[in-house]
């Protein structure tokens, strides 16, 4: 098994390349290129000129749910859905150094990512999102602690993001029961000058506290 790879704390989830730049300029260090609803042409124009911008600033790419794209362009990664292709099957195809993140709804969706070498998991959603289509089940503050509390019990040391309609106030007490960090979208994109920093502070500062 290979070692664990670093993950950051804030992943800034994205579907046009010119929310990029602005973010990066703001300081982002991660960055998930989600697109629905696009030829596989299209979706790769896309993301080629979103991985320019991200290594012209040194930042990580991830590519949402498709898998052979990640590959192609040589992006960092790929994050895949619980519908899409298993962990399992995208470790395979793009081998041991890419990093590999996968969707979780509950305990068992994380212990399932956790046995087949997953990176990291986005559990979620925390509360309601527009962002995101067929929105699992909500989980609130209550269902991530049951959870997380439930995978220090199993031993399963896997960093966890939450996600789902998150803003910066919401930070303290998603950190303080554990959680490895978060991934936002609307909030970064509407402001990325002032928001990525108040969200990096505010892991700092509550990853200072744990």
């Amino acid at each position: 098994m290979s070692p664990p790879k670093p993950i950051s704390t804030l992943h800034y989830i994205i579907d046009r390349p010119e929310q990029t730049e602005r973010a990066c300029r703001a300081g982002i260090d991660w960055v998930q290129l989600r697109v629905k609803n696009h030829t596989y042409a299209d979706w790769k124009a896309l993301a080629v000129d979103t991985l320019a911008i991200c290594r012209a600033f040194g930042v990580r790419l991830i590519i949402n749910d498709n898998v052979t794209l990640a590959g192609e362009i040589g992006a960092d990664g790929v994050h895949v859905g619980l519908t899409d292709m298993p962990v399992a099957d995208a470790r395979r195809l793009l081998g041991a150094s890419m990093i590999v993140g996968g969707t979780a709804n509950t305990l068992d969706d994380i212990r399932r990512h956790h046995e087949v070498g997953a990176d990291y998991v986005g559990l979620g959603p925390y509360r309601f999102t527009t962002t995101k289509e067929k929105l699992s089940p909500i989980l609130g503050l209550t269902g991530y602690d049951h959870i997380l509390t439930a995978c220090r019990h199993e031993d399963i040391a896997l960093p966890i993001i939450a996600i789902g309609g998150l803003d910066v106030a919401d930070v303290p007490n998603l950190m303080q029961i554990g959680l490895h960090g978060i991934a936002v979208s609307s909030a970064i994109s509407r402001d990325p000058a002032g928001q990525v920093p108040a969200f990096q502070q505010a892991l700092r500062t509550n990853l200072m506290i744990g």
